[in-house]
């Protein structure tokens, strides 16, 4: 019984916590807030107009990083960049 009440208490906090994680921050951080929010949806905006077209892939030839999820930092943004453009250069070469 004890087992089964740990495996849930740590189910409901793996589903709870991000919600009361961002909460908590936004409330400690309300000022900063918005400013990371506007950069987050800017940078969101960058990934969306510089990614490769999605029809172009193949099995052989798989879409480089197509949601940019193995960027956290400046260096690995512009290596995804040109990551992309020459998967691109790649593709209408051919």
């Amino acid at each position: 019984m004890l087992a089964l009440t740990a495996v849930a208490a740590g189910g409901a906090g793996w589903l709870l916590g991000p919600f009361v994680g961002e909460a908590a921050f936004r409330v400690v951080y309300r000022r900063e807030w918005g400013r990371m929010a506007a950069k987050e949806k800017d940078f969101y905006a960058r990934i969306r107009r510089h990614r490769v077209d999605p029809s172009l892939a193949s099995y052989s030839n798989p879409l480089p990083d197509y949601y940019g999820e193995k960027i956290g930092s400046v260096q690995e943004f512009r290596t995804w960049m040109r990551d992309q453009r020459a998967y691109n250069r790649k593709r209408t070469s051919v």
